[in-house]
């Protein structure tokens, strides 16, 4: 794997974690609800971050569910969420349990992974006959006609420095081909933009984000001070 550019111990992290959540969890929950996510069900997921998905998870399946959640640094998880069982694993290295989930889901994870082929068939490969596979993951089309055009600029620059990084943010567009790889049936896809302004939650997280790599990306040559200070102007001003 790649070095994990967000590490959890970078300053603001917690609180960038917590803004994505806010952010996506409804949209994760509403697509896990299609799939009838049920008491009793055995969940997985893949890189859970601060673990509010799978605290919602362990919820829904109930006392007589399961609700695993793995990530490669559990440091964030909230370890209040006593009903899911946390574990430290690497996807990349195989199936978690093999065949014994009826519902296995990631976020923003294989845009990070070196090979996210072999990380989608170990997820496959820990479903149960029957069962389902989430994939949540950003496609950064849009940003090629975000206005203004500094903002533009800005998109253009950060996407460079990503692919130095091992990051792929173009992967969304890839999300169908891998699953049906791996030989699931059934394989849709849908897509989600967000138009926003300054000021707006999006912008928050975006300002986060940002602040908290600020120095790699000067020091890569890619991204400049001065791009990075007007693209952070922007998103402050609602206007």
């Amino acid at each position: 794997m790649p070095e994990y550019v967000l590490d959890h111990h970078n300053e603001g992290e917690r609180q960038r974690l917590a803004l994505m959540s806010r952010l996506l969890d409804p949209m994760h929950r509403r697509h896990l609800e299609q799939l009838g996510v049920h008491a009793g069900a055995r969940t997985l997921e893949v890189g859970c971050g601060n673990g509010s998905m799978s605290a919602w998870l362990a919820a829904r399946v109930g006392p007589g569910g399961r609700a695993v959640a793995v990530d490669l640094d559990l440091s964030l998880a909230d370890a209040s969420a006593s009903e899911v069982e946390f574990r430290q694993a690497d996807v990349l290295r195989g199936p978690i349990e093999p065949a014994d989930f009826d519902l296995v889901t990631c976020r923003a994870v294989l845009h990070h992974v070196a090979d996210p082929q072999a990380a989608v068939a170990n997820m496959v490969a820990s479903v149960r006959p029957g069962g389902a596979v989430l994939v949540i993951e950003p496609d950064f089309l849009p940003v090629t006609i975000a206005e203004p055009a500094q903002v533009r600029a800005f998109w253009d620059d950060w996407l460079a420095w990503s692919r130095e990084h091992g990051i792929d943010y173009l992967i969304g567009r890839r999300l169908p081909q891998l699953l049906c790889g791996s030989g699931l049936a059934d394989v849709g896809a849908s897509a989600e933009t967000a138009l926003y302004n300054g000021g707006s939650l999006w912008a928050a997280y975006w300002r986060q984000t940002v602040s908290e790599l600020r120095t790699g990306l000067e020091g890569s040559g890619r991204v400049s001070g001065a791009a990075i200070e007007e693209f952070l102007g922007y998103c402050a001003d609602p206007a």
